[in-house]
This record gives structure tokens, sequence and C-alpha cells, in this order.
């Protein structure tokens, strides 16, 4: 699927959905409210390892948002899920390119705080990278 500009509609026209990884409860409720505003459907979120690996092996969902750091424990198990089955992500993280895994350091970054702007870029970025 290809994104069309900034809003989340494949080339069927429907919503994107995405996967949202993530310890902090408001900041879900922040990229909900903002992936809702770009077009995007937030399909499935966690906020521990354990969770977001689970849905990440079984969930439905196109793009997905990761948190670089869960309460203390690194994403890249849950990087390695979603490189097998082949769904493009984008990192989030408060401390700029620190921490992320090293294979995946040319992964989009969308650095905390960050405005719906930088999100629809890192997405549109992430869909891009995938589809070539």
């Amino acid at each position: 699927m290809t994104v069309n500009g900034n809003n989340g509609e494949d080339h069927a026209g429907g919503r994107r959905r995405v996967l949202v990884v993530e310890d902090e409860p408001m900041i879900r409720l922040l990229l909900d409210d903002m992936l809702s505003d770009l077009g995007y459907t937030m399909a499935a979120e966690a906020g521990r390892i354990d969770e977001a690996l689970t849905v990440a092996k079984q969930g439905e969902f196109d793009i997905a948002i990761l948190d670089v750091n869960l309460n203390g424990q690194p994403i890249t198990p849950v990087v390695d899920v979603l490189v097998g089955r082949g769904v493009p992500f984008v990192f989030v993280s408060g401390y700029a390119r620190r921490g992320l895994p090293e294979a995946h350091s040319d992964t989009p970054l969308l650095q905390k705080p960050f405005q719906a702007e930088g999100l629809a870029r890192a997405l549109a970025e992430a869909a891009a990278r995938r589809a070539n």
C-alpha cells in the first residue's frame, strides 16, 4: 500500500491501520487523536513488551509506531517480529537516535515532543521505504 499525500488512505481508499506501542498512556491518546486527524485508525495499542509482542505477531495492521524504550526494555524483539512480517514502522523517542536498534538506525524517527506534521512525514517515509 502507498500513502497518498498526508492522509492515511491506501490505494483502495480505506483507512490505514496502525499499531501503537508506547508506555505512556497520554502519548497513546495523543497519537490516537493525531492518527485519526491524519486519516489513520489505531488498530491496536500496547504499553508493555509482552503485549506488544502478542499484537505484533497476531494483529492486523499496516504500519507501526514504536517507542524505542518501554519501561526500560528495548523494543528490539517487537522490531524483529515486524521485520519478519514485512510491516513498516516508525520509532518514537525522547532521546534522539540514542537507543535505536543498530540494525535499524536508518528507520524514520519521530522525536518527542512531536507535531502531527512530523507524524505524517514519518509515516509516509516508512511506507515509502517498504514500497521500495
